[in-house]
């Protein structure tokens, strides 16, 4: 197996010269921006797949590190973000009535890609992204050789309480258009700055989602809708109730920042104790929610779980 030296900090604000982006289309016709990046002698490949709001850009340097040991990697925009158009009338509102489109769209693009190769496959998941990916796993919509949960949303965190903040939720979608923003952005330093603790304790990987919006305005995404939020409560209680967890085999790595603001750290524990073949890595707080983009303590710790994880499972 080939590796092929990079420098992580060059491709947190460039695409590696030997990427390419292009789309794919979904069966009714949505198009969605696609990333590959090939490799000369792979190991294997493997489908990264961000969270809410997220774009490709932002996993760059996990990609990086990923493709430098032996992986050939895959990624798209999830429908209605990033350069896969939007959802909504308000470009800057991540909306959502069902979750559905998006398994759909998981399902459909890895069956594709599955067919465009041979090896062994993986697939990471982070924050919505791994939501969806072990909701997909228990449908049968993908089917790698193994699957990596980064920080997943199996839960929310809600200042009022998860069951007042869905009831909240739902009863906002009825009294109004369900498509509005469930929060305005304040252009403060304030603002900024408790978005950026929720988030990361590495100040310049946090700049980097800064540096790609200035480049190109039309990726950023604001803050979701009443309806998105309303879904979220719903999905996550839904796939924690599932009994068809414990019907999972694949082999699951599950990453968790116990003091997470966003996702209810405590929820993805539980559901962990419940999947036969989990293998779950917590961190203190030392870390926020984007593991993968955090302090190099901690981004390290991660790599090497991963690494290890999939060395085992793919060998």
């Amino acid at each position: 197996m080939t590796q092929i030296p990079f420098d992580p900090h060059a491709l947190r604000r460039d695409f590696p010269a030997d990427s390419r982006l292009s789309h794919w289309i979904a069966a009714d016709g949505w198009r969605h921006r696609r990333f590959d990046w090939p490799h000369p002698n792979p190991r294997g490949r493997i489908l990264v797949q961000g969270g809410r709001a997220d774009i490709i850009e932002k996993f760059l340097e996990v990609i990086g590190h990923l493709h430098a040991h032996g992986w050939a990697v895959t990624a798209f925009d999830w429908r209605g973000q990033g350069g896969s158009g939007r959802l909504a009338k308000d470009p800057h509102v991540g909306h959502a009535e069902r979750f559905d489109p998006w398994l759909a769209d998981l399902s459909a693009f890895w069956n594709d890609w599955r067919s465009e190769g041979d090896g062994p496959t993986a697939i990471l998941g982070h924050s919505m992204g791994g939501h969806l990916l072990l909701r997909s796993l228990m449908d049968g919509g993908v089917d790698p050789d193994a699957a990596v949960l980064v920080a997943p949303m199996l839960g929310i965190h809600s200042p009022v309480g998860p069951r007042l903040g869905a009831w909240l939720a739902r009863l906002m979608t009825r009294i109004g258009d369900p498509a509005r923003p469930a929060w305005r952005v304040r252009d403060d330093s304030q603002s900024a700055g408790h978005r950026e603790r929720l988030l990361t304790h590495s100040h310049d990987r946090y700049a980097d989602e800064a540096f790609w919006y200035d480049r190109d305005p039309s990726l950023r995404l604001g803050p979701p809708s009443w309806a998105w939020i309303a879904e979220a409560f719903g999905a996550c209680t839904a796939l924690r109730d599932d009994p068809r967890l414990v019907t999972v085999r694949t082999p699951i790595l599950m990453l968790v920042a116990d003091e997470d603001g966003l996702v209810d750290s405590q929820a993805a524990v539980r559901v962990a104790a419940r999947l036969p073949r989990c293998e779950l890595e917590r961190f203190g707080a030392e870390s926020a929610h984007e593991i993968l983009r955090e302090a190099d303590a901690v981004r390290l710790r991660a790599y090497g779980l991963i690494d290890a994880f999939l060395a085992r499972q793919t060998a």
